[in-house]
């Protein structure tokens, strides 16, 4: 069994969409308030299915200081909406079904790569750590640290 999942949620997640999954694993409680803050509980409680590379407490915590506290003030919920959706990729993504060098597109808009070397698959910069964690819209992949998507050129408004 993962570490990451409650000893009685495993074996629920087909029956839990991907909040009630993120909500089940202690490991994904800050990116659970990062959601709830951004206003896409709903979403991601929708139909799907969606594909989500989430990250745990410890990446949330690996930001610069103040960075997560300032994403979550309401004045910054646009920025957080952005960072958030970059982890998501619609349709349902296995780990069987990445391949080293390939490009997915995000909710967000940009595209995060995927490469695999000696077993281990990256998203960008952050490591996947539990991989395939099943819900009722889509799957879960956790990941070591968060991933931001690329500056846009004209965010100086």
């Amino acid at each position: 069994m993962a570490p990451i999942a409650n000893q009685n949620s495993e074996q629920d997640h087909n029956h839990h969409n991907i909040v009630e999954v993120a909500s089940d694993t202690d490991n994904l409680s800050t990116l659970v308030a990062a959601v709830q803050a951004a206003g896409l509980v709903e979403t991601l409680s929708g139909d799907g299915p969606f594909t989500v590379f989430a990250p745990t407490n410890e990446a949330f915590d690996a930001l610069p200081d103040g960075t997560l506290e300032s994403l979550l003030e309401p004045a910054n919920r646009d920025m957080l909406v952005k960072i958030l959706t970059y982890h998501v990729v619609s349709g349902e993504v296995m780990a069987g079904d990445l391949s080293d060098g390939m490009m997915a597109e995000t909710v967000q808009g940009s595209n995060i790569s995927i490469s695999i070397a000696n077993g281990t698959v990256s998203i960008n910069d952050a490591t996947v750590i539990a991989a395939d964690v099943d819900a009722s819209n889509g799957v879960v992949h956790v990941i070591d640290s968060v991933i931001m998507p690329p500056e846009e050129e004209s965010s100086s408004y």
